[in-house]
């Protein structure tokens, strides 16, 4: 062993040795936080993180990382990677404490905040599912307009913090040498800025018609339903929050399929099918809502040694059916590359953030797929046979509108990190108007973007969700010409064909970070990320 290979081994281990248990203590702390609502467990989950931002401050071993890279010695592969990690870990935090402390303060009391926020419709507090539930099911614009703006009502709560930790985060990107934080979040997580940009463009581009077309189609059956013209139309009346979703345009009532269905037994057994056990995660989740905890979903790998567990708030519609189709893809991803004992600890996350999106999205799509819901929950082929065309006009629908609002996240926040001092809310205004066509609502000036969690506590993530969703199809188009040949790209559910899961186990999860996620993706599908076959399903 040179030198230098020597030198690296001995700063990964003392660095593993002090971090594995912070990252334990920091997910158990995060965990108890949000499943509880707790004040103590968030303010422990802060200290830890802060001690976390210490450990990775260390200027003399970045000192030490920085002459090992730049010396070139080692050239080994697994080496070599677990260097470029640890070098943008410790890069990411050479700045001054009090900053990386200020940060760390200002997101957890915004994780608070958001944990902690009820709607106040009308008098009473109500929780997202609540909120979600009227608006897809009203049809009075009075009380759309209620509940979306006493949703929208958290944004005020929150947007003087978010803007303040913008502030410092751009604050660190500065004395680190980026532009911004927003294009050190892609350049640290190994993404160049100009290739999202160039990526992000083409997906306008490809989803923009076929958006437009179906967003007139939508218009009229919006407006038909809540009894008013198409220029009335508001973002309240398309059945969810942000647009995010795609509303019930056609005659299929998926929730139906899923009322009264035991939601962890479907993601078990069909899991088992494709050779993936998840039963052991499902055991660790926390799945149901109740007052003070999260009202999101996530999957949260605590220790990097395979206990992975989901937070869902379930209840029995197909929306959460795709939740926790989703999130336990995420949980597989996760023990898949856990479990590897060639991969070292640093090594143990998924090749890039997008790729662990791709495998739960295309779990995800499974919900409304006709084929996977005759073979899981037991529909006739007759049924199946009748609504496929809807099922895929509503994938294809769904596609579109998720597309569109990502431009619109995307865009807005590397607008504001750019300029964080900008009219914000106007911002917002324009590109919802652009990317997703609504016409906002006269007059108002809210920090609606404030209400959106991602930008405040997932920040320059959301174009990620993007790659992911061609990552998916990609991934789709392989399973289905490659492992189960069945040529049925519309509706292949891979059910009952334990090769999908090997396959996925083997390209995959297991190699973790060993290989850039280019390099991972075309070794696994034979080719590098490419748009076609997303394209090719939205047109």
């Amino acid at each position: 062993m040179n030198h230098g290979k020597m030198e690296l081994q001995e700063i990964i281990d003392r660095t593993v040795a002090a971090y594995a248990p912070l990252v334990k203590a920091s997910s158990e702390a995060y965990w108890e936080g949000t499943t509880t609502g707790s004040a103590a467990a968030f303010e422990r989950y802060a200290e830890i993180n802060r001690k976390i931002a210490e450990l990775f401050s260390d200027s003399r071993t970045f000192g030490e990382l920085r002459r090992i890279r730049e010396s070139g010695s080692v050239t080994e592969p697994l080496m070599r990677r677990q260097l470029e990690e640890l070098y943008n870990a410790f890069l990411s935090r050479q700045s001054d404490k009090s900053l990386l402390n200020a940060i760390i303060d200002k997101e957890t009391e915004l994780e608070r905040k958001y944990a902690a926020f009820r709607a106040d419709f009308r008098g009473s507090r109500i929780n997202d599912n609540e909120v979600e539930r009227l608006l897809r099911t009203s049809s009075d614009s009075a009380e759309l307009r209620d509940v979306w703006e006493a949703h929208k009502a958290v944004g005020r709560e929150v947007a003087r913090d978010v803007l303040d930790v913008v502030r410092l985060r751009n604050r660190l990107a500065d004395m680190l040498g980026f532009t911004n934080y927003h294009s050190m979040s892609l350049m640290l997580s190994g993404e160049k800025p100009r290739e999202v940009e160039l990526l992000m463009n083409e997906v306008d581009e490809l989803s923009r018609d076929s958006f437009a077309a179906v967003k007139a189609e939508l218009d009229e059956a919006m407006a038909r339903r809540c009894g008013i013209t198409r220029e009335e139309l508001r973002p309240w009346h398309y059945q969810g929050r942000f647009f995010q979703e795609a509303p019930d345009l056609y005659p299929v009532d998926f929730d139906k399929y899923y009322k009264g269905r035991d939601l962890e037994r479907l993601t078990i057994d069909y899991y088992r099918s494709i050779g993936l056990d998840v039963e052991p995660m499902m055991r660790r989740s926390d799945l149901y809502p109740r007052e003070g905890k999260n009202q999101h979903a996530f999957c949260i790998d605590m220790d990097c040694m395979g206990d992975v567990r989901v937070l869902c708030n379930l209840t029995d519609n197909e929306r959460w059916m795709e939740t926790m189709l989703h999130e336990f893809g995420h949980a597989a991803y996760s023990v898949g590359h856990d479990s590897n004992p060639e991969l070292p600890f640093l090594l143990r996350e998924a090749a890039g953030i997008f790729t662990t999106e791709g495998v739960a999205m295309m779990f995800g799509r499974l919900s409304r797929n006709p084929e996977w819901m005759r073979l899981n929950l037991g529909i006739s082929a007759e049924e199946a046979a009748r609504i496929a065309p809807d099922c895929r006009r509503a994938a294809r629908l769904s596609q579109l509108v998720q597309a569109r609002f990502m431009q619109v996240v995307y865009r807005f926040e590397k607008a504001m990190y750019a300029d964080p001092e900008q009219d914000l809310n106007a911002l917002w205004r324009d590109l919802v108007e652009k990317y997703q066509l609504l016409t906002y609502p006269e007059g108002r000036n809210e920090p609606d973007w404030a209400a959106k969690i991602h930008i405040a506590l997932y920040p320059c993530y959301y174009h990620n969700y993007q790659m992911g969703e061609l990552f998916a199809s990609q991934m789709h188009r392989y399973i289905v010409e490659n492992i189960t040949r069945s040529g049925n790209l519309a509706s292949d559910s891979y059910t009952g064909c334990p090769e999908v899961g090997r396959w996925l186990s083997e390209k995959i999860f297991a190699p973790g970070k060993l290989y850039p996620w280019n390099e991972m993706i075309s070794r696994a599908t034979g080719e590098k990320l490419t748009a076609a076959y997303w394209a090719a399903e939205v047109r």
